[in-house]
């Protein structure tokens, strides 16, 4: 069993393609979403119209059924400065939300799973799944 967390970018995937998921998570995995990942899949529902409105929102309730979400408390933010500090001191700034991602696999020793890997590689204490 691996403790995963589903980066923003797999789960756009999914949405678009339902089976993405499946072939990155095994049934005995032990799966979860940043904060923030709720955050930035809930503007792309408030953004949309119509039917592609309706079926986004439909994604996010069911992933809401199925997957905890994993809140910004104060061990991710301890987490977050310390990777905070790291891409300083690397010279390699990384985008906020992927940090803040990263941040909450390091505070809860879970493996980022990511279609966009090049925001987590190189992260002190943080693992990478990549997925096309």
């Amino acid at each position: 069993m691996s403790r995963l967390l589903l980066d923003t970018t797999l789960l756009i995937s999914a949405d678009r393609d339902r089976e993405s998921l499946d072939a990155v998570i095994s049934d005995d995995d032990d799966v979860a979403i940043a904060a923030i990942s709720l955050a930035e899949l809930t503007v792309g529902v408030q953004l949309s119209s119509g039917k592609r409105k309706r079926d986004r929102r439909a994604f996010v309730d069911d992933l809401l059924e199925s997957v905890p979400v994993i809140p910004y408390d104060l061990t991710v933010a301890e987490s977050h400065a310390t990777l905070l500090v790291a891409v300083r001191r690397q010279g390699r700034p990384r985008g906020a939300h992927d940090l803040i991602i990263a941040a909450t696999a390091h505070a809860t020793a879970r493996e980022v799973v990511s279609a966009d890997p090049a925001g987590f590689e190189g992260l002190p204490g943080v693992g990478l799944r990549t997925h096309p």
